[in-house]
């Protein structure tokens, strides 16, 4: 059973994989990112990576872009639009974290990083968003994280661990936060279960499993905004995982599931369905679409208001 399930583990990374190759492809290689080696406490060794463009405005919003698996914060900026649109609107900068676990995943599943300051990757990821605010001078209130795949589930943790540092999220083909915990201490376990979509809870069930992240969190009304896309043929991490992390931020929020407030058919193009269960959450399936969504940059500016 051990063999099947690192089989198994192997062979999703693969596709993944064949995933960051294929998107790396679609953009120009931008300018190399500065390397940050001390910002902080690092406990999970986590590599911090930054681009300011060339006249950042004063008090700039922060984007923070999490790669996927089998990635690295360079390829993410190649193979994403940040690093151009931050070049062009110049009112944010870009953190590239970069995971420092064999294979490129991110640790989403230990009793470490689901905990707010508990040593795992999320503390390190939240101390690289404290130090670009106090070295560049961010707005407090225009911090934003989005990711894909395993990036997109390290959004969702990021959310729930440390919601006072975040205004707004966008999470390209992700699971909920909690979905690959395991009780080992060892980091970066791969879910089966969780990715085929075989764990399900109530919205209040997984609203409990966010909020445990952070147990001195503020008042509901203080986390980020969440934004979740995920692709009607993802094989990834089974389609089932889209409603579930809608499950859990709309128990979080105090939403219905299943009486969103509006539907919208063929937006933001053809065949996808946008949802919006309230002022704080919003949903996009997207018919015909694999792992990953791809990162949709104009978007993602209107969604942060940047």
């Amino acid at each position: 059973m051990l063999v099947v399930r690192l089989f198994r583990s192997i062979l999703a990374t693969a596709l993944l994989f064949g995933v960051v190759v294929q998107a790396a492809a679609l953009e120009k290689r931008g300018a190399p990112l500065q390397e940050i080696k001390d910002y902080g406490p690092n406990p999970a060794g986590v590599s911090m990576f930054v681009y300011a463009p060339p006249g950042l405005r004063q008090n700039p919003g922060l984007v923070v872009a999490i790669h996927w698996c089998q990635g690295s914060a360079q390829g993410y900026a190649d193979g994403t639009p940040y690093q151009r649109l931050a070049q062009q609107r110049k009112n944010f900068l870009v953190v590239y974290p970069s995971s420092p676990h064999q294979g490129g995943c991110w640790d989403v599943s230990s009793p470490q990083t689901l905990r707010h300051d508990g040593g795992g990757d999320s503390t390190s990821i939240a101390n690289q968003i404290k130090y670009a605010i106090d070295k560049y001078r961010v707005d407090k209130n225009k911090v934003f994280v989005l990711g894909s795949s395993s990036g997109a589930m390290m959004t969702n943790v990021l959310a729930a661990t440390y919601p006072e540092l975040i205004s707004a999220c966008t999470v390209y083909s992700g699971v909920p936060a909690g979905c690959f915990r395991s009780d080992s201490e060892k980091v970066d376990e791969w879910s089966q279960a969780c990715a085929k979509g075989q764990i399900t809870k109530s919205p209040s069930g997984w609203a409990a499993s966010a909020k445990t992240m952070d147990a001195g969190a503020t008042t509901d009304s203080k986390r980020p905004r969440m934004k979740i896309l995920h692709g009607a043929d993802d094989a990834i991490l089974n389609p089932s995982n889209f409603q579930e992390e809608v499950k859990q931020w709309c128990g979080v929020f105090g939403y219905e599931d299943d009486k969103p407030k509006s539907r919208k058919q063929q937006t933001p193009q053809q065949g996808w369905t946008t949802t919006s269960y309230g002022e704080k959450l919003e949903s996009v399936f997207a018919d015909k679409t694999g792992h990953t969504v791809p990162c949709r940059g104009e978007d993602d500016m209107k969604w942060f208001g940047l």
